[in-house]
């Protein structure tokens, strides 16, 4: 775990000088001042071995022996020493087989769970239960199986990211080596000591690192709720995070993440998590496992998509994924975040929005603008709860309303400027509850700019207006095809009446006379 001299040479001598990763107590001291004694040259096994070594590197780079240089490339591999503390806590990488079992191992984890579930949604439903009673039976059950599959994972996914940290750990330490090369080289160069030390920005890296170790430390058997971690350039979140299950608030928005580990699952109480302005390009599935969660924010990253597990936070409020490049949402979203209030996902490439989020009956806030939204569901109308509704800026793509927008009769505030936008829904004059409306920027004909321009309420009455004529027009256009279809009703009677009656003559004519009596034909 420890650097490797030959690989990694200036990093191994420097980090043999700080007192914590210093040389073994039973090992002689070393006094690089001094000469070396000649056995130790010819003797590879000695126990001044190491020490050998760094006679050699200091040879080759005097300036080692400067203790300011020494003092700026120790504040410089601050983060590798604390990362090595961390994982000599967890304990050494795992051996290739082992991955390579533990993974096997998930995926029969997972095709064991796809076969359960498979079985639960083909099983027969009773007929003493009815159809609401056994979907609640079928979801309780399918939560126990995803559950008990979760606690199998647990083991074989603890390998698997103990491998990753120790993969990324020895990337930490290729980086720090090219770092004390550099500083090495400037102070080389005739740069002041102080030229080579790392900037403010690294310092406050450093200091950073040493409160996130403290704060692993400070968490350990305590009741820890409040983590504030933001705005300190930290690139590396340990994966003992995930034991702190006290915790209610984390928040490590503004730093350099670009992964957030699965342990994050272990946060079992966590309400709130912020990890916005950071570099996400994605979010670890464990994550639909935090069932507390009611505000996440992932604003500012580079995310291309949400897990779909990310529906199994049940508890979320607010969800704000804006400044992004998504390009869609998942497809069950809606049918599971039942209680999502605020749903913030501008400044993203977003097509279309998915059917399920007409589920979302809690939301009162949706902004989706500058987006590439190409129109809405037809079941729209269903979010009666929603206040706020932002569609602004979706340019060219955005070029119709569907007719249940008029359904949104709790909706106060609506932007749909700058997009493409010929007609309001006809249903538009509903919105009784509209009070700020913006339409700027749209080839709209109606209504017709004049009232356009008076204003909300002048829009709201034209459109009623049309409304109510468009039901007049549709109720006349009823009333004549009833009176069409009753003349018709009553032609097709008389016609039916005189077909009747005709036919009655016809067969009268058409019948054989009737044969001469004599007695009426004598009398004659």
């Amino acid at each position: 775990m420890d650097p490797n001299p030959k690989t990694f040479p200036i990093l191994s001598y420097i980090m043999g000088r700080i007192p914590t990763f210093g040389p073994r107590p039973d090992d002689p001291p070393v006094d690089i001042e001094q000469p070396l004694p000649a056995e130790a040259h010819s003797d590879p096994s000695s126990s001044s071995s190491s020490g050998a070594g760094q006679y050699e590197l200091v040879e080759q780079m005097p300036r080692l022996t400067d203790p300011k240089l020494i003092e700026a490339m120790t504040r410089a591999v601050t983060d590798v020493a604390q990362t090595r503390s961390v994982l000599k806590t967890i304990g050494d990488r795992p051996d290739h087989e082992a991955v390579d079992g533990a993974k096997a191992k998930l995926a029969d984890i997972e095709a064991n769970l796809a076969k359960q579930l498979e079985d639960l949604v083909l099983s027969p439903r009773p007929d003493v239960v009815d159809r609401l009673q056994w979907r609640s039976q079928l979801a309780d059950k399918e939560n126990e199986c995803r559950k008990e599959s979760e606690k199998e994972k647990q083991l074989y996914k603890a390998i698997i990211q103990l491998d990753e940290m120790h993969e990324a750990y020895d990337k930490l330490l290729k980086d720090a080596e090219e770092r004390l090369e550099k500083i090495y080289e400037m102070a080389e160069a005739g740069g002041s000591v102080e030229e080579a030390e790392p900037s403010e920005e690294d310092q406050v890296t450093d200091e950073v690192n040493e409160e996130v170790v403290g704060i692993l430390q400070e968490a350990s058997g305590t009741g820890l709720e409040r983590v504030d971690l933001s705005g300190r350039q930290l690139k590396f979140l340990p994966e003992a995070f995930g034991h702190i299950r006290s915790l209610v608030v984390l928040d490590i928005s503004s730093n350099q993440f670009e992964f957030i580990p699965d342990s994050i699952a272990g946060l079992e109480n966590l309400e709130e998590l912020n990890a916005s302005s950071n570099l996400l390009v994605s979010l670890p599935d464990s994550i639909g496992l935090l069932q507390r969660l009611k505000i996440l924010n992932v604003s500012g990253n580079k995310l291309s998509a949400l897990p779909d597990t990310i529906a199994h936070c049940r508890s979320l409020v607010e969800l704000d994924a804006s400044y992004n490049n998504l390009t869609y949402l998942p497809t069950n979203i809606g049918y599971e975040l039942v209680n999502l209030e605020r749903l913030s996902i501008q400044l993203n490439k977003i097509r279309s929005l998915p059917t399920s989020v007409c589920e979302m009956r809690s939301l009162s806030c949706l902004d989706a603008h500058f987006n590439e939204i190409r129109g809405l569901p037809q079941a729209i109308g269903k979010l009666t709860n929603l206040e706020v509704l932002n569609l602004s800026s979706n340019f060219s793509d955005l070029t119709e309303l569907p007719e249940t927008f008029g359904d949104l009769t709790n909706l106060k505030e609506l932007d749909l400027s700058n997009n493409q936008i010929h007609a309001l829904p006809d249903t538009f004059g509903r919105l009784d509850s509209l009070t700020k409306l913006n339409l700027e920027q749209n080839p709209l004909v109606i209504p017709p700019s004049e009232v356009v321009n008076d204003g909300v309420e002048a829009i709201k009455v034209f459109m009623a207006k049309r409304w109510l004529d468009i039901l007049v027009e549709e109720e006349r256009k009823s009333m004549l095809e009833v009176q069409e279809q009753a003349q018709a009703g009553w032609l097709t009677r008389s016609t039916s009446w005189l077909k009747t009656y005709a036919s009655g003559v016809t067969e009268y004519i058409a019948s054989p006379r009737t044969p001469k009596d004599p007695y009426l034909d004598q009398q004659l």
